[in-house]
Formats: structure tokens, sequence, C-alpha cells
């Protein structure tokens, strides 16, 4: 699955790095944490946040994620929505929990 297939199937808003919507997504990772993301995120992963800030953008280029899902109706700061588009990582929003995006991502990843 792509990030634009995710994007239209989930009705996510794009917030910044509409030149990555191409990319694939390989299984999502949710945490808050930079440092665990560091550690156990994988490459082409998309990331499931909260978090608004370019660290956050920084942590995603370093792992090669796909992208950013932030929840909740958290929107990116212009820090970050500056990072992410220079570096091509969307990142997108919902209204919906952390729970509840994991839980629709999980059998739309998984079930290939």
């Amino acid at each position: 699955m792509t990030i634009n297939e995710l994007v239209k199937e989930l009705k996510l808003t794009v917030f910044a790095g509409e030149q990555g919507l191409n990319k694939n997504i390989s299984s999502a990772y949710c945490s808050d944490l930079l440092s665990d993301v560091m550690v156990n995120a994988q490459e082409n992963n998309i990331r499931i946040t909260l978090q608004t800030h370019k660290n956050a953008v920084a942590v995603a280029v370093l792992k090669d994620l796909s992208g950013q899902i932030l929840v909740n109706n958290h929107q990116p700061n212009a820090d970050a929505i500056e990072a992410a588009n220079e570096e091509g990582i969307p990142l997108l929003g919902t209204e919906k929990s952390t729970f509840e995006i994991c839980g629709i991502l999980y059998p739309l990843l998984w079930n290939k």
C-alpha cells in the first residue's frame, strides 16, 4: 500500500511532504518516544504519533520511514512542515485516536 492509497482510504489530511505520497508502506510503528522509534521502527514503516515538531521529522528521515500520521487532530508546527517538505516525508493527520488508527491499519497492512 502506498501513502497516497492510505490517504484516500482513511481520508487523512496531508499537511506536508506531498512529494513522498507514492512511497510504499511496509508496516506501521506507534510511539511518541523518539529514542524508541530510533531503535525499533523499520524502514518504510508509517509512524503513528502525536508529536508535531521537526525532531519527529528528523527521526523519520534517519529511519527512512514512509511518513507519519498525527492523531487526535494534532497539527504539525511550521518547522515540522518545512522539514517534511524539504525531506519528502508525508505528514498526515486524523481526528482519530492512536488506538483507532492502529486498529484500522492492522488489517490493511497485514492482510495482504
